[in-house]
């Protein structure tokens, strides 16, 4: 059985993302590779997940239209935070190239609403605690950190075509820059 994952302070007294141990595979569950995930040219895996504010949102929801769906490790963090403001700053930029922009992290809906109210986010938060559909993406991987090694969400973006096809991937994304250069790729699209 998993342990309960637990917040921890770095030096500056900032939250880090809590992370789960890696656990021995089972019943054929593996943690993903980065090339496990979906390429450019294929179907996006779909998708019913709960969101934010109640509800659900999926795949379905966007049909027709493009659709930047953004993996974040953890709600509340210092990059995560950086990563959803950013695509929330340029949310009306990126409607006027008709495309929605959903985060997901395996944060429950709670902390997901509670994230979205405090930072005042205008983007789509959707909660995926199971792991399909982070598993069916391939950002459901195993990390480390100082020596540990543990399960969590590599940082990922996919844009998503009209046609519903994987347009591109930015695996392990460095926050910096990231949603200007995300929208660059949908207005070209």
């Amino acid at each position: 059985m998993a342990r309960k994952q637990q917040v921890r302070g770095n030096s500056a007294g900032k939250k880090t993302a809590a992370k789960q141990p890696a656990q021995k595979p089972s019943g054929g569950q593996q943690a993903r590779s980065a090339a496990a995930g979906p390429s450019p040219g294929t179907k996006a895996p779909p998708f019913s997940l709960p969101r934010d504010g109640g509800g659900t949102v999926s795949l379905a929801d966007f049909a027709g239209r493009k659709l930047v769906l953004h993996f974040y490790p953890r709600a509340d963090t210092t990059g995560c935070t950086k990563e959803a403001i950013d695509f929330s700053r340029l949310r009306g930029d990126f409607g006027r190239a008709d495309t929605q922009i959903v985060g997901v992290s395996a944060d429950p809906v709670p902390a997901q609403n509670k994230f979205k109210a405090k930072y005042k986010l205008a983007i789509a938060l959707a909660s995926d605690e199971k792991h399909r559909m982070l598993e069916a993406y391939g950002v459901w991987q195993e990390k480390s950190l100082y020596g540990r090694k543990f399960l969590g969400i590599v940082r990922t973006t996919f844009l998503i075509g009209p046609d519903g096809r994987i347009a591109k991937v930015w695996p392990k994304v460095s926050v910096d820059g990231h949603a200007d250069e995300v929208l660059v790729a949908a207005k070209a699209l």
